[in-house]
């Protein structure tokens, strides 16, 4: 584990849905200077880890920290406040609006940033009188990337950034990932692009069981034997081995 302290971390989190327990003694760590893929199956608890550690839900138990400080109750908008992005599967931005407004909101609530630049290193400059519902799936991506790009976060945590997008797409998406974290931002992306998530991770945290377990760098979590038996597969573990 880095020993960097982390800007985001959900610490032993316990959440039940209509009695059944989904997690207990979860933690998520968002560390400056790193991307972290969190991996699990489908139903393994991980975005319901996400969404506590971003204030979208309150656990049963367990605490959130930002900056070593402990929130009595974490909400996204205090969070915000405090540097984090959530960009969740379903996207951030309004049908209402074009791209390139959208992004100008963000530069009003988050002064400093530059919209020309985002949209050229995210390649939606050619997009930015388009609103979201006219965008493809890798573009409304790569949209949502360079609004993360203006608001310039202290943490981006995203939820299946990867899914359904061509390789062009999640090769940038990548890129972007590994600039923000090496300008010190601390990143946390979930989803099931098993290849993809590994090369662009630094460290590796698996959710199941209700719990987590943080692997370490790929190279690591590769060889562990558990992970790739049960999450992995037996072929892709072997190869690794």
């Amino acid at each position: 584990m880095s020993a960097t302290r982390p800007v985001l971390v959900a610490d032993c989190v316990a959440k039940s849905y209509r009695g059944r327990r989904v997690l207990h003694s979860a933690s998520l760590r968002a560390v400056p200077g790193e991307v972290r893929a969190l991996f699990g199956r489908n139903g393994a608890g991980k975005s319901t880890l996400l969404r506590i550690a971003v204030g979208l839900l309150q656990p049963d138990s367990g605490s959130v920290f930002v900056d070593g400080e402990a929130l009595e109750r974490a909400t996204l908008p205090a969070l915000a406040r405090r540097g984090v992005m959530y960009l969740p599967d379903d996207g951030v931005f309004s049908s209402a609006f074009t791209l390139g407004r959208q992004l100008a909101f963000f530069v009003r609530q988050f002064p400093g940033g530059d919209v020309a630049c985002a949209a050229q290193i995210t390649r939606v400059s050619h997009l930015l009188d388009r609103r979201p519902h006219q965008l493809s799936g890798g573009e409304r991506r790569r949209a949502e990337l360079a609004a993360a790009l203006v608001r310039r976060p202290t943490c981006l945590v995203a939820d299946e950034p990867y899914r359904g997008i061509a390789p062009l797409d999640a090769e940038l998406l990548t890129e972007v990932f590994r600039a923000l974290a090496a300008d010190g931002c601390a990143v946390v992306v979930t989803g099931h692009e098993t290849p993809t998530l590994l090369d662009a991770a630094d460290h590796v945290t698996w959710c199941t069981d209700g719990t987590t377990y943080e692997l370490g760098p790929p190279s690591a979590a590769e060889r562990h034997e558990r992970f790739g038996s049960e999450y992995l597969g037996p072929r892709w573990w072997r190869a690794s081995g």
